[in-house]
């Protein structure tokens, strides 16, 4: 089973970011761009600002492995986010889209942190996320298991993610297949009559203190 964050939680991260600095426009740009797009870390922090077409068919051009370059279709929610973002100072005197505080472009460790940073704030709006570890390639799978649970063909998926196969796809096939199977598991079948439900005494508790 993949690892990947469901709408509520990408929604929970995407608001973590301070909208009030510098470093809050970038990385909520940056993370918006990631769990759309479903680049690969080394494709977000290579990327420059000539990359980025925001008019008519607004997408986003990186090379990917094998220096294959391809593009990736944009939102109108993420070209929103990133035109703001392009609003901000530049830093430095380069094309970097995602710099750091001294122009230069963020490393691989740096992305880590501050996504690291973002779900520690998230956790505490957003339960489930305690229970997962979440890195840059978590991104990368939820945005493909938004496409799959869209209703995307997997060829598709493969040509979005760059993927050179599509039997690399089928890993979120398989997830998609596995969340389903976990929830018709606590169905009730329909010659068994439902149980009753019993209340625990915590429960109880909560309820007669309302």
């Amino acid at each position: 089973m993949v690892g990947f964050l469901v709408r509520e939680e990408i929604e929970v991260l995407l608001a973590a970011p301070d909208p009030h600095t510098w470093i809050g426009h970038r990385d909520h740009a940056l993370l918006q761009l990631a769990v759309q797009t479903g680049l690969r870390l080394s494709e977000l922090t290579s990327l420059n600002r000539r990359d980025l077409v925001l008019g008519s068919g607004a997408h986003v051009r990186c090379h990917g492995k094998g220096r294959k370059e391809r593009c990736t279709p944009l939102t109108k929610q993420t070209i929103a986010v990133l035109k703001a973002w392009l609003k901000q100072p530049a830093r430095g005197t380069n094309d970097i889209l995602f710099p750091n505080v001294h122009g230069n472009r963020l490393s691989a460790d740096a992305v880590q942190y501050l996504l690291a940073k973002y779900v520690g704030i998230a956790k505490q709006r957003c339960p489930t996320l305690k229970h997962k570890r979440i890195t840059p390639h978590v991104l990368r799978h939820s945005s493909a298991m938004e496409l799959l649970q869209a209703g995307v063909d997997t060829s598709v998926i493969a040509l979005w993610l760059g993927h050179e196969s599509v039997e690399t796809t089928q890993i979120y096939l398989h997830a998609h297949l596995a969340l389903k199977e976990a929830a018709l598991a606590k169905t009730t079948p329909l010659n068994v009559k439902p149980a009753r439900f019993r209340p625990g005494d915590k429960l109880l508790q909560f309820l007669n203190a309302l």
